[in-house]
């Protein structure tokens, strides 16, 4: 773990949406892309990255025109890698394989890079380095996060955890790490790291751990099932939930802003996947508060996000968008959508949210449609009605880290 590390710039993502408008099935390895032209023609330009039952559609961001799709079996899952040339990790039952959305190469392809995992779990870039962790062993695997889309998977550094279990880890800015710790029957908590694996510090107070996101000043979050868990220059601080159960599982955080959000539930027995509250983190008070959102406005772990203004954004299945503001006020809201119910399963299609900038990316897959919301009208500013049934989807852009 001595390697040199390199850094790179982080880019305001939400600033090329504006300019923007804001397995098995046998893809055939593509070809080294570090040929391809340079992605700092494409800046400002966008992709979307669906996942539907056999493969992955990606969209031109502005338009919503289809640009290519790239066949893979399975269930999939999308997240950005968050490098200069706008890859994407796709989660298949073998690893992680890097997708190329063809931002600087013009050509949708995977790149033939896969990283082998028994159970691929969260792929996290941050501060120009990844870390991909392997729920079926708990190996976390880091490298440089522009290291990737050669055809050649990327050196790394490997850190093991004490069991095998569903978990996540961050690279910080300084090199340490933060990672989970778990077994395959309970998580309790995070653990600080070293570069070499040493551990500097540990807390767990944190029962089934789940979801991170990191704020302003590289301030961390994670999601307990009674309350939340920070991490700040070196120390961790529990902030307790006012319910007995109160569990968040995924953050919805801006790297510019102090505060946060998360889901929140408080049945641990409660059917189907609609929440209708969300928890509010100030992270600079070490304070928490339920917002409870209007009446009849529910949603799921996929329909919340953050604009280039902070606000929160709320996908409801009345099929409203509903924007909130950094102290949880709703300040407005726009029928985009019909009304739609909970899935019975987490994995079933259902509406999703993706917001970048000040466009909210939403899917409808009923109608098999997708569309581009403008956050400052509600207006559809694009719209498509696609071949096939979008379930997970991602936006990616240049110099998206």
């Amino acid at each position: 773990m001595s390697r040199p590390r390199t850094r790179f710039a982080l880019a305001a993502f939400g600033a090329l949406a504006v300019a923007a408008l804001a397995g098995c099935a046998g893809a055939a390895p593509a070809g080294s892309s570090a040929d391809a032209p340079s992605g700092d023609q494409h800046d400002g330009d966008t992709r979307v990255a669906v996942t539907y039952d056999g493969g992955v559609l990606v969209l031109d961001g502005k338009t919503l025109d289809t640009i290519g799709e790239a066949p893979l079996g399975g269930f999939l899952r999308v997240n950005s890698a968050g490098d200069h040339d706008g890859h994407v990790f796709v989660t298949a039952e073998d690893g992680f394989h890097v997708l190329d959305s063809g931002l600087a190469s013009d050509a949708v392809e995977f790149t033939g890079e896969v990283f082998e995992a028994v159970a691929a779990g969260h792929a996290t870039p941050h501060a120009g380095r990844t870390a991909l962790f392997d729920d079926g062993t708990g190996e976390v695997r880091v490298f440089d996060t522009d290291a990737i889309g050669t055809g050649t998977l990327p050196e790394v550094d490997t850190l093991t955890s004490e069991a095998a279990h569903h978990g996540v880890a961050i690279e910080l800015a300084d090199g340490t790490v933060l990672s989970t710790i778990g077994t395959a029957e309970a998580r309790s908590g995070v653990r600080h790291l070293a570069a070499d694996g040493t551990e500097l510090a540990r807390n767990e107070q944190c029962p089934s751990v789940h979801g991170e996101g990191a704020l302003k000043d590289e301030v961390v979050m994670f999601g307990c099932e009674d309350g939340v868990l920070l991490f700040d220059d070196g120390a961790f601080t529990k902030i307790e939930a006012p319910d007995p159960f109160g569990r968040t599982g995924n953050a919805y955080v801006s790297e510019t802003s102090s505060i946060a959000f998360g889901d929140y539930k408080t049945d641990p027995d409660a059917e189907g996947y609609l929440l209708s509250q969300l928890v509010r983190i100030d992270a600079d008070s070490r304070t928490l508060s339920v917002v409870d959102l209007p009446d009849g406005v529910e949603y799921t772990w996929r329909g919340v996000g953050r604009s280039a203004h902070d606000d929160v954004v709320v996908l409801g299945a009345d099929g409203a968008l509903t924007v909130l503001d950094e102290a949880g006020a709703p300040v407005d809201s726009w029928q985009v959508i019909d009304p739609w119910e909970s899935p019975t399963e987490w994995q079933q299609p259902h509406p999703g949210l993706r917001v970048v900038g000040d466009v909210a990316y939403v899917t409808e897959p009923a109608k098999k449609r997708i569309l581009a919301v403008d956050l400052h009208t509600g207006e559809v500013a694009a719209e498509a009605t696609l071949d096939v049934v979008p379930n997970e989807f991602v936006v990616v852009g240049a110099a998206g880290h």
